[in-house]
């Protein structure tokens, strides 16, 4: 069940479904996850700060059930932050990206939980 939201004071990239289905594979090949479970958001135009400058700037969350070591989200935050910056022009210095591990018993799915 991964998730990655994007919180972006950036405007959408010309084509942001094609942005937000490129994401959806990347996770899935990532994590080793079926990419039917993959969902992703994009919330741009978003009123942000970041070191006290209101240039564009990211705040990215990725939620999987399941474990990420450091290796991975290494991987992942640069694979992302590059991603990010050539669809929404936000420099890899001004994006945030947090990585949370899901409990199974704690994400809700189809009127069940995964656990």
């Amino acid at each position: 069940m991964p998730l990655i939201r994007i919180v972006s004071s950036a405007d959408p990239p010309p084509a942001p479904d094609s942005l937000l289905r490129d994401l959806s594979a990347l996770l899935a090949r990532e994590l080793g996850k079926p990419e039917s479970y993959v969902m992703t958001c994009l919330e741009p135009r978003a009123r942000m700060t970041f070191g006290g400058s209101d240039e564009p700037s990211c705040y990215v969350e990725v939620k999987n059930v399941g474990t990420f070591t450091a290796a991975k989200t290494a991987l992942v935050s640069g694979v992302l932050a590059e991603r990010l910056t050539a669809a929404l022009g936000v420099p890899g210095n001004r994006i945030y990206i947090e990585f949370a591990d899901a409990k199974p018993h704690m994400w809700g799915y189809d009127g069940d939980t995964f656990a």
